[in-house]
């Protein structure tokens, strides 16, 4: 037997490479090529993936004026849209304060039957810098439109005034003072790309808390990982057309919420968590 196992060692080392005269490659390189737009999208689709890059992905503020000042911009980008969007899906945006909490309550003209005792809590994306206010609600609109059914939209604290733990503690002061009232269980947590992230540090929150956990929870294309370790970092890298890289003021957004914290925390990197 220990003759099979050793024949089977050497085999796999002999087959990947490994030996006492050679070394794992730690990078490869890869031929510049280029990346036709698919065919199976829908066209709508085809034209956002050929549109060029959003000319501010490698933007850099030097100074917190510079990122407010950024931050501001794009949210009165989004502003347009929300209110076009909150028009066609005939939903309801009220603001509120729950817990002290800056917070927007996103009501459909009607709620389905099977979820009028349910409840969604949404964190939203934008690198926790992006999305303040009304700017932050597009994602909370659509859930509460097609899925007809309340939502809490959470406007959380972001730097460059307000660094970490301030986002997620904004989220869950929120989620403590809502299952006072509402079954934990008829609590869904959604959001997507950094309310991905913070959906996932929630329950990390709630764990460690002994709270009640929610019912469900959706974390969309989550952002798990502030290190840049994980392998699409590399594989996406100038192929994503809205984040585009890491490089740009994405990373530099990380650092800002981290605010001296290691970025391999699982509070800020939920994917490290065990």
């Amino acid at each position: 037997m220990k003759k099979i196992a050793t024949l089977s060692v050497l085999t796999i080392a002999i087959a990947v490479g490994v030996g006492p005269g050679s070394a794992l490659e730690t990078t490869r390189q890869i031929p510049a090529h280029a990346l036709p737009v698919p065919e199976t999208a829908s066209p709508a689709l085809q034209a956002m993936i050929a549109a060029p890059l959003p000319p501010w992905w490698n933007l850099h503020p030097k100074s917190a004026q510079e990122w407010k000042d950024w931050v501001q911009q794009r949210a009165a980008f989004n502003l347009k849209s929300a209110a076009s969007l909150r028009d066609k899906m005939g939903v309801k945006v009220e603001p509120t304060t729950i817990a002290g909490v800056k917070a927007f309550i996103v009501t459909p003209s009607e709620i389905a039957e099977a979820n009028r005792n349910r409840l969604l809590i949404h964190v939203h994306g934008g690198g926790y810098v992006l999305g303040p206010g009304e700017a932050g609600t597009p994602e909370a609109i659509l859930m509460a439109g097609h899925g007809r059914i309340k939502v809490i939209s959470i406007d959380y604290r972001m730097p460059p005034d307000f660094p970490y733990p301030a986002a997620i503690d904004d989220a869950m002061a929120v989620y403590k003072e809502v299952i006072k009232t509402t079954d934990a269980k008829k609590i869904g947590i959604f959001g997507t790309s950094t309310g991905g992230g913070m959906t996932l540090v929630m329950v990390l929150r709630a764990k460690a808390e002994g709270l009640a956990l929610p019912g469900a929870i959706a974390p969309g294309t989550p952002w798990t990982d502030m290190t840049k370790t994980g392998d699409t970092y590399f594989t996406n890298d100038m192929v994503d057309d809205v984040l585009v890289s890491n490089d740009g003021w994405l990373g530099d957004a990380a650092v800002l919420y981290a605010n001296g914290r290691d970025l391999k925390d699982p509070m800020l990197s939920p994917v490290l968590a065990t």
